[in-house]
């Protein structure tokens, strides 16, 4: 094996591998990111991961719970 692997840099991730998005928000309930974040974050440079990992947690009062399951949500509409 090369000595190369353990110089090599890995991408910041706020991912703790729960991933769901929520279906109000639209926001990945394990890392607060948005789709296109995720979806762009390997293209990002690590001052753009870093801004957005900064303000993650602002964005955990966007998700609400959701209670009642179906019955509820035919209820709301």
């Amino acid at each position: 094996m090369s000595d190369e692997v353990w110089k090599r840099e890995e991408v910041e991730s706020p991912c703790v591998k729960i991933c769901v998005v929520h279906p109000e928000a639209r926001l990945c309930t394990g890392c607060l990111r948005t789709i296109d974040e995720i979806t762009r974050w390997s293209r990002m440079s690590p001052v753009e991961r870093r801004e957005i990992m900064k303000h993650l947690p602002e964005r955990v009062s966007q998700l609400r719970k959701r209670r009642g399951g179906r019955a509820a949500r035919m209820a709301q509409g």
